[in-house]
């Protein structure tokens, strides 16, 4: 007698991947059942077969940390109809025993187990072109951060060699200007008879500069497509939101729209305070670890520039500094910033002043 073919239909199977470059160690349990694991080639194809020979008909859900392998992976396994979510490693659950004993296995039985019991909330999914918009930002950061290595080495060597500056060089504002260079190309003299390796430190920090410009440029050019142009305005209403810093905000966010509230959205940037809580007794602390990194910092610097140009809350940093030290006072300046920030975007209207909107 020929058996009945097995289905899922209506069923929902969770897999969990521990991604690595050469392989995946995979995790996949049913609504009702044990978990079975298994190794297989980085592949979103190869396990959408797996799982179509030995799960047919199912509702495929698949979880894997964010890492190195960024969207790709949760990309690809949309493209072959498994739907799929991304998950902070921090926020998996995790006992003691899986804290030291840490291998593969033990990584996708605990993604899989994680999943089906509802525990794990995905993290913001951005679009393929946001992507890239948001490297550039970040690639031109990084270039930003090697020309300031590079123009120290050139100082550096200046002083080991005993060159003093001449006097209309005096203020650093002129450093790095065309004539500050000529001077450096033309005049500088080492101790020794040659300066090959001055010329090429200078020679470096030339083509840096030339692809820090290109990096800026299309910063610019991305601020007025479309995409950006109406929200890119927007910001730029507000005081200390400059190019480099609007376009790191908008790129980094993407939907704003996903954020419920103002605490939210400083949350991701890291604008609030960490809570201990025991009984009676609630103690705040520093400023959270967990937010951009790339965006946080940011708004720090725009907040002290903010405060030379807003008249308002110029005003309440100094009703700050009145009963904490500076950089509190500017970390409590740049929440507020954040505040306005996110009015701006979510109810895409114009800055008003903070003295005179309250």
């Amino acid at each position: 007698m020929q058996r009945n073919k097995i289905s899922f239909k209506g069923q929902r199977i969770f897999i969990g991947i521990d991604v690595h470059s050469k392989n995946w160690d995979v995790a996949i349990a049913t609504e009702v059942g044990v978990v079975k694991r298994y190794s297989q080639k980085p592949s979103a194809k190869e396990l959408f077969d797996f799982l179509k020979k030995h799960y047919p008909d199912g509702d495929y859900l698949a979880v894997y940390e964010s890492g190195f392998s960024g969207f790709s992976t949760y990309y690809a396994l949309k493209d072959v109809g498994i739907d799929c979510i991304v998950i902070h490693a921090a926020d998996v659950p995790t006992t003691q025993y899986e804290e030291v004993m840490k291998t593969d296995r033990v990584d996708s039985v605990k993604l899989v187990r994680s999943l089906k019991a509802g525990l794990l909330k995905g993290v913001y999914v951005r679009g393929k072109q946001n992507i890239d918009d948001r490297s550039v930002v970040r690639i031109r950061k990084a270039i930003q951060r090697q020309l300031g290595g590079y123009k120290s080495r050139v100082k550096h060597m200046l002083h080991c060699h005993g060159v003093e500056y001449p006097e209309r060089f005096n203020k650093k504002t002129t450093h790095w200007s065309r004539a500050f260079i000529t001077w450096l190309m033309k005049d500088v003299r080492l101790m020794s008879d040659t300066r090959a390796s001055l010329d090429l430190l200078i020679r470096q920090v030339e083509v840096i500069r030339g692809t820090l410009l290109q990096a800026t440029r299309e910063l610019r050019r991305l601020s007025q497509t479309e995409r950006y142009k109406r929200r890119h305005d927007l910001l730029r209403t507000i005081p200390g939101i400059g190019l480099i810093v609007t376009m790191c905000i908008l790129t980094e966010v993407g939907d704003v729209k996903r954020f419920r509230n103002e605490k939210q959205f400083a949350a991701y940037l890291g604008m609030i305070p960490t809570c201990h809580s025991s009984g009676d007794k609630v103690v705040h602390g520093e400023k959270t670890f967990r937010g951009n990194k790339q965006l946080g910092p940011m708004v720090i610097e725009a907040a002290w520039i903010s405060i030379g140009k807003d008249a308002g809350l110029g005003s309440l940093y100094l009703q700050y500094r009145k009963r904490m030290e500076r950089q509190e006072a500017i970390v409590r300046i740049a929440r507020k910033l954040s505040n306005i920030i996110f009015a701006v975007l979510k109810n895409e209207k114009e800055y008003v002043s903070y003295q005179t909107g309250k």
